[in-house]
């Protein structure tokens, strides 16, 4: 198990820290996205934040397990935040989302039993 957590979760790490610096430098697809799902400009700084510490954690999660369940829970609660906010607005373009949070939840599973 803990080999399955650690390709699943060091995956996910690299899509956060990916996602983190798009965000960060204010990509074009990323800031429509996030208007799209009416998030203010404000938030883009925190959500940045969040997801740059989902990564840091699930990475240092290889080594210290109760870093690893509690980023891997922080992570799966952003991404069911982001589907809701897709589907609050009737935004039904959230298969990133709904993937992203398949995977998170995984990550837990897979820390919890590793």
């Amino acid at each position: 198990m803990f080999i399955a957590y650690a390709v699943v979760g060091s995956l996910l790490a690299l899509v956060l820290a990916a996602s983190a610096t798009f965000t960060l430098q204010r990509n074009d697809q990323v800031v429509a996205s996030m208007q799209k799902v009416q998030v203010p400009d404000s938030w883009l700084p925190r959500l940045t934040t969040l997801k740059a510490a989902g990564a840091m954690g699930l990475v240092a999660g290889l080594w210290v397990t109760p870093l690893g369940v509690a980023a891997a829970v922080g992570v799966t609660l952003y991404f069911i935040g982001a589907v809701v906010s897709h589907l609050r607005v009737k935004d039904y373009e959230l298969a990133p989302a709904a993937v992203l949070t398949l995977v998170a939840a995984a990550a837990l599973v897979l820390r919890i039993l590793a």
